[in-house]
């Protein structure tokens, strides 16, 4: 229990929070949106998939379905749908953190592709079964190219300037408990 209270924890959940404002934000300014301009990446979905490969303890499941909530309600997609797909690439990775831990980068990378192109196809299909209008497939292609292109940015923005990491094998936190 006092684990949970640890203020590192609070520190950098307050900061993902944070982040994911601005980036919602950067999202419904009006930059870049003549007709037949290109998707840019969801640097959001790279953010998350980042952190919880490294370090799923800083990101709890409830802060990360709160901010995709907000998220899909703010920019009127259908509610919960994309919410619950980012949910389940999270866990899904976060079951897999023993695994993950000792992948290169070059494999967790691919990892992290197949998730995201995983996210995108049931989205996709899932929105065509309700017969709900979507953008062009190539749209979400370029968008899901960009956001795999950027995400050794942001893992490396996180590594340098949040000093955000994989935990070594054996190491532990300051209770002698297993990270």
């Amino acid at each position: 229990m006092g684990d949970f209270w640890r203020q590192e924890h609070w520190i950098f959940r307050g900061l993902f929070l944070g982040l994911a404002l601005v980036l919602l934000f950067m999202r419904l300014l009006p930059l870049g949106h003549e007709p037949g301009a290109l998707p840019g990446p969801d640097l959001l979905i790279c953010l998350i998939m980042a952190w919880v490969v490294r370090r799923p303890d800083f990101l709890p499941m409830p802060l990360i379905l709160a901010v995709m909530l907000a998220e899909d309600l703010i920019l009127m997609r259908p509610p919960g749908l994309w919410t619950a797909i980012v949910v389940l690439a999270s866990e899904f990775l976060r079951s897999r953190v023993a695994l993950t831990r000792e992948l290169n980068f070059l494999v967790e990378w691919m990892l992290i592709a197949g998730v995201m192109l995983g996210m995108m196809l049931s989205y996709r299909l899932a929105l065509a079964v309700a017969v709900v209008p979507q953008p062009a497939f190539g749209f979400a292609i370029v968008q899901f190219l960009w956001s795999i292109a950027l995400y050794p940015l942001v893992v490396a923005l996180s590594r340098l300037v949040l000093d955000l990491r994989k935990p070594a094998m054996g190491e532990v936190d300051d209770f002698g408990r297993r990270l």
